[in-house]
């Protein structure tokens, strides 16, 4: 029997600070994700198509921030393995403030991105997609907070960990990330521009000396962890070479699946 996953796309980029673009993200990487370049099998030998059932649930399109929560709660279904597109990363506080209320258990967040997202507030505004971790912490939305890949720590952001215990494995400490294990239930959070721009440039934040797509995928190969909701984040397809970056936004599409799914190849 199919498993039954839903697909989200949250198109709102409104609290980008530098550029606007990632609206158009979820329709980018759905694009590639279906136009026959590359099959349905999974790097660990799930074949998807077997084995899921996707529903798409189409776009989220709001003017105002706030009403994402809403549209967000409506989307997801306690039980069924949900895959937000974004958007800018400011939407992953309204998809965790409305999945929160549903999920049974306490559940962790493993959050891939080159910065922290931990301000206060970014340009006077507390709900920037700089911001979206702190919102969640300071709300005690989610149990544990990991952040991988990090290479923009400021003396503000360390404070920020500090009081709500982050853990941050910046990346020039990356061979930590093997240690990493999880006792609960795991939400990912993955901004696009955790990888290098070499690999990645259909992003607005370039910042130089990322991950690379293959030390993530090895990761998630090796890891046991029990992955019930993920975003994928900060796509610009403005600023993207060929489909570069929506093809690897399509890539973790599959093996994201892959790891709800629970099945072996």
């Amino acid at each position: 029997m199919k498993q039954r996953i839903h697909l989200t796309g949250i198109s709102y980029d409104n609290k980008s600070s530098f550029l606007q673009g990632p609206a158009m993200a979820p329709d980018a990487i759905r694009e590639v994700l279906h136009d026959g370049s590359s099959n349905f099998w999974t790097e660990s030998g799930i074949d998807l198509q077997a084995n899921m059932d996707l529903a798409d649930l189409g776009n989220i399109e709001v003017d105002d921030y706030h009403d994402i929560k809403a549209h967000c709660e409506e989307h997801y279904e306690k039980g069924i393995p949900h895959l937000f597109l974004g958007g800018d990363h400011s939407v992953t506080y309204q998809i965790i403030s409305a999945i929160s209320k549903q999920q049974p258990k306490e559940f962790d967040i493993l959050h891939f991105d080159a910065h922290t997202d931990l301000y206060d507030e970014f340009e006077g505004d507390k709900y920037s997609h700089a911001c979206p971790f702190a919102r969640i912490m300071e709300n005690g939305l989610c149990k544990r907070l990991v952040q991988v890949g990090v290479r923009t720590v400021t003396k503000h952001h360390r404070e920020q960990a500090d009081r709500w215990n982050v853990e941050i494995i910046q990346m020039k400490d990356i061979d930590k990330l093997d240690a990493i294990t999880f006792d609960r239930p795991v939400y990912i959070s993955l901004d696009l521009d955790v990888f290098d721009p070499a690999y990645a440039p259909g992003v607005s934040h370039h910042e130089p000396g990322g991950l690379s797509p293959r030390q993530l995928l090895n990761f998630l190969m090796k890891s046991d962890l029990e992955l019930f909701a993920a975003d994928i984040v900060e796509l610009n397809p403005d600023r993207d070479f060929k489909g570069m970056t929506a093809a690897i936004g399509a890539k973790f599409v599959k093996e994201f699946i892959g790891k709800m799914l629970h099945v072996t190849g």
